[in-house]
């Protein structure tokens, strides 16, 4: 059966852009320094040792949106601030392909090296299951949380990366992004805005989190509210990414 255009303009420029994280220490340095990181986190400041709990919880996923806020747009500045700044960007979008199919295609080779950092951590997983009695179905759960977590992280990156030719100044925007949307569920930023707005609002505001909606996974629960908060953050990123390419292209 013969593929649509635009799943095959998809599909190509996927297989380019994963090849280009392959062929350049982008995606191996990511790995290594984020497996690194989650390691120190998780049995230094986690005290994975010492909680004596079959679980991954509090020890391990409660970080990873703290990291991921940090490493993720990381990987993303480059989708298109560097194809921006090198002018290949202007090959690109003479393509025969729509805009949807190279924006996509980009996120999800973005999106495979965060799964495959992901999945580079499952020993502890196996760790866990050989020290207690783990609930493997909470932490598959949480895991699958924290993929589309990831997911939107790398979606906010791909939109500010798609603003500006400067892979810094891309990443600065998506971090910053990133760190509002993530904060926004800290008690201390509630507090800020309950004495300014009122409790309400405040309570409303939380539920744009990215902690508020991470939590229900990362405790093994599936909330169809929260798979659809990431889902539609991803599309609302990858949206947006795409009028800004298409703005470019000139219509």
């Amino acid at each position: 059966m013969k593929k649509r255009p635009g799943l095959a303009s998809m599909t190509a420029v996927y297989r380019r852009e994963l090849l280009s994280y392959l062929t350049t220490p982008t995606a191996y340095v990511f790995v290594a320094v984020f497996l690194f990181a989650i390691g120190l986190f998780t049995f230094q400041v986690g005290g994975f040792f010492e909680q004596r709990r079959a679980e991954l919880s509090s020890a391990f996923f409660s970080f990873h949106p703290w990291l991921f806020m940090v490493f993720l747009p990381a990987v993303a500045m480059r989708l298109w601030a560097e194809e921006t700044r090198s002018g290949a960007i202007e090959l690109l979008l003479t393509l025969p392909a729509p805009t949807w199919s190279l924006v996509l295609g980009k996120f999800l080779a973005a999106w495979t090296i965060a799964a495959a950092a992901l999945l580079l951590t499952t020993p502890l997983w196996m760790t866990v299951n050989f020290l207690g009695a783990a609930d493997n179905a909470a932490i598959f759960t949480a895991y699958l949380g924290s993929l589309l977590m990831a997911g939107a992280y790398i979606a906010i990156g791909s939109a500010m990366s798609a603003l500006t030719p400067a892979q810094i100044v891309a990443f600065v925007l998506a971090v910053l992004a990133s760190f509002l949307l993530t904060a926004l569920g800290l008690p201390l930023v509630l507090d800020f805005f309950t004495s300014f707005v009122g409790g309400g609002v405040a309570e409303a505001l939380a539920r744009f989190s990215i902690l508020h909606h991470f939590d229900a996974a990362q405790r093994g629960v599936v909330e169809f509210r929260s798979v659809f908060y990431f889902l539609s953050l991803i599309g609302l990123c990858l949206s947006f990414t795409a009028l800004a390419v298409d703005a470019r292209r000139g219509g």
